[in-house]
């Protein structure tokens, strides 16, 4: 499973979405949630089970979808239909099932949104959390997440590793980001006092770079610009817009105050390689970033002539090819992708502004 694969579902799902707004659970079902079990590696009815019973005190209950594995249950899947909106009742309605029978990973979906669960024992204290949410238009910036919960990382037990990672990266940005300052005068303080005092206002900016450069690579690993615990509030509110109702993702490309052209789709990838193509064949963006590979204070390029890294042979595993034989490296936040793009276009003597659901 790769962000094609993932991006070629949720344009499918969409449009089968806009056809039926008001779809029912089990029509949500039939027409959108089994392609996700699918393309997760889960088939039915050899590994998945449909209303699977849980007992929880002296009543019983039924699970919409068990994944299994040995005939035993590892995740939950709850669905809800098109027309029902996820709320925290639903989720502590898998979460109650998901600690009744010791099931670790739990998903929620109504087709439109995604949430994905986790079980965990700390001490004799057993918690159920969100590991991540998506809208279905941004499912594919959640390759890490979604490669989770696949039946083959569950059963050779990588699922746990990749949420463990996924924690403690969220812990070290978290502290990147509050202690910036701090640390980017510690770093200071060393190189000046091995070095010499003289590179004091030289060094402070250069360390604090390096401090962003490290929130960029642990966004580009999480696939997305805020992962989100059940602890964290979700914030709709910090949608970038222009005050426009246009959706999916939008950039235009300006020069002065003309427009010159405008880009759309529903991949935040597919946007930027468009954006990129249009600068590198009509801009002569080629010339402002040679030598390739273009590594923008950063261990793997951007751009390169070839879909690799010299530091990492796999850096551009979610590459696009554009013009002129140039490789375009898309594995990054949506927040790190608009600031290239815009980077780019000023590169270009141009400017950049973005909406619909940036």
């Amino acid at each position: 499973m790769d962000e094609t694969e993932v991006a070629e579902y949720a344009r499918h799902s969409q449009t089968i979405i806009d056809d039926a707004p008001q779809m029912d659970e089990a029509n949500t079902k039939a027409a959108v949630l089994r392609d996700f079990l699918d393309l997760l590696g889960w088939e039915i009815p050899a590994n998945t089970k449909l209303e699977y019973s849980v007992k929880v005190g002296t009543r019983s209950y039924k699970v919409d979808y068990a994944l299994l594995l040995e005939g035993a249950p590892v995740a939950f899947f709850e669905a809800k239909g098109v027309d029902t909106a996820l709320s925290s009742n639903h989720r502590e309605q898998l979460g109650t099932y998901m600690k009744n029978e010791n099931v670790n990973w739990g998903i929620l979906s109504n087709g439109k949104q995604y949430q994905f669960l986790r079980r965990e024992v700390v001490d004799t204290n057993v918690k159920v959390q969100v590991l991540a949410e998506a809208d279905l238009k941004r499912l594919s910036e959640q390759i890490t997440i979604l490669r989770a919960f696949t039946k083959d990382a569950i059963q050779a037990g990588d699922s746990e590793k990749i949420a463990n990672r996924i924690e403690e990266l969220k812990a070290a940005r978290t502290s990147l980001e509050k202690n910036k300052d701090d640390l980017s005068t510690a770093i200071t303080e060393i190189l000046t006092e091995d070095v010499s005092d003289t590179i004091s206002t030289l060094a402070e900016p250069r360390a604090k770079e390096m401090i962003d450069d490290l929130v960029q690579e642990i966004d580009a690993e999480i696939n997305t610009d805020r992962t989100r615990s059940q602890s964290e509030e979700v914030d709709t509110s910090s949608v970038e817009t222009d005050g426009s109702d246009e959706q999916g993702y939008i950039v235009k490309i300006h020069n002065g105050g003309e427009t010159l052209t405008r880009f759309s789709d529903t991949v935040q990838s597919d946007v930027m390689a468009a954006v990129v193509n249009y600068l590198l064949e009509n801009y002569d963006l080629s010339s402002e970033i040679e030598p390739l590979p273009y590594i923008p204070g950063r261990k793997k390029a951007i751009i390169n002539d070839e879909p690799s890294s010299p530091h990492d042979e796999q850096a551009m595993r979610n590459h696009r090819e554009l013009s002129g034989g140039h490789y375009l490296d898309t594995h990054m936040s949506g927040k790190n992708k608009k600031r290239y793009l815009q980077r780019f276009t000023e590169m270009c003597g141009l400017d950049a502004s973005f909406a619909g659901e940036w």
